[in-house]
């Protein structure tokens, strides 16, 4: 096959320099493109894509800004190659990624896949533990890590296959963001489409983040799930609700300490005190162990809070999603 990277860019020359680095290291002879989509960004990467025009084949295309979905889309149809690989501008490619991808397709061919993500040594302390609590079996994170099931995978757009074929059969991505690449993941399977993961085609997703930043687009995520789920009601799971109920669990734990009862606060304890271990085990850093912890509290309360208005608002109230949150939605 021969691939094509799609990579959308807003503002961002510093990560695409970095992307295209790594693209340079691949260790396979496998064919492939580069096709750069500028945002409509302020301050434009084309010398950076300039700079790496003699290793990579590579094309830039500028447009008016649409959101990433819209992008990806322009993307992939003017790009030359038969099977798509989408990933965000804050991603750092293994070389053996590509090899990755190809023998897995190889071994079973499916029109649509996904990665995980994992952080470098060269990461902040405070990426390296919102990737542990985005990656972890034991937070809400732990489907991003490889934990779903992988034959019924739904791909993240930061590292995701489509052929060409599902891509003009589904017209690609739609216009909310976050959620596109669940929404997409579900039109491929009814018409017809399979996707899986492939656990080790994973790239390293650098996360430009704060704790502030982090908070807003877990929120986000929050809120764009009751609206995919009243989109696709079949594609329910209770544990959507996980975030909210976790919220509501540490409120009444807290109450519960006020009138003597602090065995509800105990149960959370020891959740805290696991996550720290685990987190030590795998960062070895005390500093990263206490920083996930204050991670998946931002976690839980910034994706339950969303989640909960959004149902609110959604099922209750009965509001259209793009009036309910038109900051979810791009227009395009």
């Amino acid at each position: 096959m021969y691939f094509s990277f799609i990579v959308p860019v807003y503002n961002r020359p510093d990560e695409i320099d970095e992307l295209l680095e790594s693209l340079t290291k691949f260790n396979s002879s496998i064919p492939f493109e580069v096709v750069i989509v500028e945002d409509g960004s302020s301050i434009p990467c084309n010398d950076v894509v300039e700079k790496y025009s003699n290793q990579l084949h590579i094309s830039y295309y500028n447009k008016p800004n649409s959101g990433p979905g819209d992008s990806r889309n322009y993307g992939m149809k003017v790009a030359k190659g038969d099977y798509f690989i989408i990933l965000d501008s804050d991603c750092i490619i293994p070389p053996d990624y590509l090899n990755q991808v190809q023998n897995s397709l190889n071994e079973e061919y499916v029109d649509c896949f996904g990665g995980p993500d994992a952080a470098l040594d060269s990461f902040s302390d405070i990426q390296k533990a919102i990737n542990f609590t985005m990656t972890s079996f034991i937070t809400t994170g732990g489907i991003r890590g490889g934990s779903e099931k992988v034959d019924k995978f739904q791909p993240r757009s930061f590292n995701m296959g489509l052929s060409k074929k599902a891509f003009e059969a589904s017209n690609g991505f739609g216009n909310i963001h976050p959620g596109e690449d669940p929404d997409l993941s579900i039109r491929l399977w009814n018409l017809g489409f399979k996707t899986k993961l492939i656990k080790n085609a994973f790239v390293y997703h650098k996360r430009r983040i704060s704790w502030e930043k982090f908070q807003i687009q877990v929120n986000k995520f929050g809120k764009a799930r009751p609206i995919l789920n009243s989109w696709y009601p079949e594609h329910t799971k209770i544990t959507f609700w996980f975030p909210t109920l976790f919220c509501f669990g540490f409120i009444v734990a807290l109450l519960s300490v006020l009138i003597n009862v602090p065995y509800f606060m105990y149960l959370y304890g020891l959740y805290f005190a696991l996550l720290f271990l685990i987190s030590l085990l795998s960062n070895k850093s005390i500093k990263i162990a206490f920083y996930s912890i204050w991670a998946s509290i931002i976690q839980f309360f910034g994706y339950g809070k969303g989640f909960l208005l959004s149902y609110f608002k959604v099922f209750i109230l009965k509001q259209k999603p793009q009036e309910a949150f038109p900051e979810l939605f791009f227009k395009k």
